[in-house]
């Protein structure tokens, strides 16, 4: 048994999970069991910072610089929190695996990167850290994501029943895992905008004041514009067929803002905004199962989505989707003892202990590469231990 911390911030950047977990075994057959989880925002001006260094034409090295220890900073902070909450000291931590900010991902240009210094965490924390997950993928021809698939496979798998995993962070990510399959059946991909495109709504509907849409109320409020709808979905990434994977790129600021001009004499109000935008979630998950997921025909296997990440908080998305697949039952991973928020981070410390272990760790299959290959780069552990 050993003890592993995750951290993840994801491409909404409005914070770092942490959590950390009790792990044993190795390889296919880790298991891990949930010890503590903490969720540390960003600062306002931090998050501003790393919006805007998404946004490349305004984007200095400096500036790129700065962020990339700043943010180590405030993943070391996370980690400080964290091990005062589960009381562990650095000698009790075997290691931390942490994903990063990603300020840009390029699948196609074989290029990603992750923002966040692995040696400042590791200096603060007086732990080893594990970072830049994505590089080794992308290296072999694949995209770098998604990487998770692989622990969902050993947190979520079942002999009885087909299951899905549906990750709504800022973008939306499925990962298949069909009744008594192994690592190799598993299929897994984009599915679209998960709350991306709702929280940039919110920005602007409430000048900042607010970051998201809580419980989906405002979208409750709101009616569906069906022309807008139909125009979101015409994107050119929703027509291509998985491995893909997507981000800030295709689903950021600037695809609200064309959607602003182009249906400015619409009249649609700010819940018609927010309750479309929803929609636009829900359908891209639900015509994701339905085109590229195998179909159902052994009637007697039933099939569960398991919802998690920022969205599964999500009520009326919860309910338009269920509506939408109503043969599908729809769950959340908190009835798996799992915090919705925690999954993410939880996948990473797992993925630290695979690297520490020498054990590949990204499927082929579901990321286009072209081998199995140990993910991430190590980075020692100092002499300096959690200081505050």
């Amino acid at each position: 048994m050993r003890v592993a911390i995750g951290l993840m911030s994801g491409t909404s950047a409005d914070g770092i999970d942490a959590v950390a977990a009790d792990v044993s075994g190795r390889g296919d057959g880790m298991r891990a069991r949930l010890r503590a989880h903490v969720h540390v925002p960003y600062p306002a001006a931090l998050r501003r910072a790393v919006l805007a260094v998404m946004a490349p034409a305004r984007t200095r090295t400096e500036d790129l610089c700065r962020l990339d220890v700043q943010l180590g900073e405030r993943f070391a902070d996370a980690v400080v929190r964290l091990m005062r909450a589960a009381r562990l000291r650095p000698a009790n931590v075997a290691v931390i695996g942490s994903h990063g900010q990603t300020v840009c991902h390029l699948p196609r240009a074989a290029a990603t990167l992750q923002l966040g210094r692995a040696a400042v965490i590791a200096a603060r924390a007086g732990v080893p850290v594990v970072s830049d997950f994505r590089s080794a993928d992308v290296a072999v021809g694949g995209g770098g994501a998604p990487l998770v698939p692989w622990t969902d496979w050993m947190l979520l798998r079942s002999d009885r029943c087909d299951r899905i995993v549906q990750n709504i962070g800022g973008i939306a990510n499925l990962t298949w895992l069909p009744a008594g399959g192994g690592p190799r059946d598993v299929i897994a991909f984009d599915t679209g905008p998960g709350n991306m495109v709702m929280d940039e709504l919110v920005r602007l509907a409430t000048r900042g004041r607010r970051a998201y849409d809580r419980n989906g109320r405002m979208a409750a409020r709101g009616v569906v514009s069906r022309a807008l709808l139909e125009a979101w979905l015409r994107h050119p990434f929703l027509r291509r067929r998985p491995p893909r994977c997507c981000g800030r790129e295709e689903f950021g600021r600037e695809f609200v803002a064309r959607a602003r001009r182009r249906f400015a004499s619409h009249r649609l109000d700010w819940s018609d905004w927010l309750a479309t935008a929803t929609m636009l979630t829900v359908e891209t998950i639900a015509q994701s199962v339905e085109r590229w997921l195998p179909p159902n025909r052994r009637r007697a296997v039933p099939r569960e989505l398991v919802l998690c990440g920022g969205g599964a908080r999500n009520l009326t998305l919860r309910a338009w989707l269920a509506d939408r697949l109503p043969a599908v039952a729809v769950r959340t991973i908190d009835e798996f003892g799992i915090d919705a928020g925690a999954k993410e981070a939880l996948s990473f410390a797992l993925l630290a202990c695979a690297h520490v272990d020498g054990v590949p760790a990204n499927l082929p299959q579901v990321t286009g590469a072209r081998r199995p290959v140990v993910l991430g780069q190590l980075s020692p552990a100092t002499a300096l231990g959690a200081r505050a």
